[in-house]
């Protein structure tokens, strides 16, 4: 097969999947089963625009400490924007099941939360934070796409864009490093606020009597947990295809390794950190939120896994040297963990929105949903690749 037919493949294979996904949501959305599909929306929503959110993140940390070890997986990095816009489009969706996902809606008894938990200040609130962050992230691309931009490419949608952006002033290159790292600083910023504004308007609030003043942080360390993880997916694919022009050294593929590794540590201290405190506290409010997702069934069982798959499993695995340097072995370990953080969002949104008592809201149709983002993100993610070629062909440089 030729590398346009193998291209042609995958482009098929990506369509098929956002199809099937699409098709399978609106079944679901229109029959009895509305709260479940409504459910898989939310959960993949929010897991997939964390994985773009973090997976930018890592470029826009690198540019800020001026780090020289992260090469050209600064450019894969920055392909995870292509989501932004459908992220944002996924957002305001959202709205036509609001009756679905927000149980509180029904609650009739917020004690004084009720100026909060509003559908329209929720999603006016939320929407601004959205906004404000894709642009960041957007504005903060748009700079290191001007760094990096061949003259004598041929011309594509998004190419054309750039350059119209840009006219044809002259590029003072050390001007456009110094907007582009301010930029970064301020995605890093935004991340934080606008993750922790996510979480606590479309997770946390789910359960509207519990409150834990630590979900925001615990959110936007997930996202960027989840967003390495993807990022080591996608460089570890294009490294292991001939085709693609992509390389890392073995210090790199360790070096982003060791980045994983150290934020498994840091979740996992976030998610013993808020259940150690309510369990000290002892306060009803509290432990009931925690009891009914660690001791009760169907949930238990499934906390358990989750614990297994994203801190345990991945903690030992990677306390080997070499696994980190092994793509093949990366791309499986990362697939593991990313699995275990979406169940993560189904133990955290599942109680209150099915009130299932028996037996886990997971079913075939989930999966096609799910599959159904995966394949939205692919083909973001390649289109833009495909734009700009450039960001898988930077240059390496020595390590400080």
């Amino acid at each position: 097969m030729s590398v346009m037919e193998r291209k042609k493949s995958r482009w098929t294979l990506y369509a098929a999947l956002s199809l099937v996904g699409l098709a399978m949501f609106l079944y679901g959305a229109v029959g009895e089963s509305a709260g479940r599909a409504w459910l898989a929306y939310l959960i993949n929503f929010l897991f997939w625009s964390a994985v773009a959110q973090g997976g930018l993140l890592f470029s826009a940390i690198m540019t800020t400490v001026r780090a020289r070890w992260s090469g050209p997986l600064e450019g894969v990095s920055q392909a995870f924007v292509a989501f932004f816009p459908i992220s944002f489009v996924l957002f305001l969706l959202l709205f036509l099941g609001s009756t679905h996902i927000f149980p509180w809606l029904h609650d009739h008894h917020l004690h004084g939360k009720e100026a909060w938990l509003n559908v329209p200040f929720l999603f006016a609130r939320d929407t601004v934070g959205l906004l404000i962050l894709y642009l960041l992230g957007m504005a903060y691309v748009y700079h290191g796409l001007l760094l990096k931009l061949e003259p004598n490419r041929a011309e594509g949608f998004l190419r054309s864009a750039v350059r119209r952006l840009r006219g044809d002033r002259a590029l003072d290159r050390d001007r456009v490093t110094g907007r582009m790292r301010a930029i970064g600083i301020a995605y890093i910023a935004a991340f934080a606020v606008v993750l922790s504004l996510i979480g606590m308007d479309l997770v946390m609030a789910a359960d509207p009597h519990w409150v834990s003043t630590l979900f925001g942080p615990y959110t936007f360390v997930k996202a960027f947990y989840i967003g390495l993880g993807g990022l080591i997916i996608v460089a570890a694919v294009l490294h292991l295809r001939p085709d693609s022009g992509f390389s890392l050294a073995e210090s790199q593929l360790h070096d982003v390794g060791k980045l994983f590794f150290a934020f498994c540590l840091v979740w996992a201290d976030f998610f013993y950190v808020q259940l150690v405190v309510i369990w000290y506290g002892n306060i009803p409010e509290e432990t009931a939120y925690v009891i009914e997702r660690t001791m009760m069934v169907p949930w238990k069982g499934l906390a358990w896994i989750i614990l297994t798959v994203c801190f345990l499993v991945p903690f030992f695995v990677l306390l080997n040297k070499r696994v980190k340097t092994m793509p093949r072995s990366m791309i499986g370990l990362c697939s593991l963990v990313l699995a275990g953080i979406w169940l993560e969002h189904l133990l955290l949104l599942g109680s209150p929105l099915t009130h299932s008592a028996h037996a886990l809201p997971l079913g075939a149709s989930d999966v096609l949903i799910s599959l159904g983002f995966l394949g939205l993100m692919l083909m973001a993610v390649s289109f833009f690749l495909k734009e700009f070629p450039e960001l898988t062909r930077v240059e390496r440089r020595e390590t400080a």
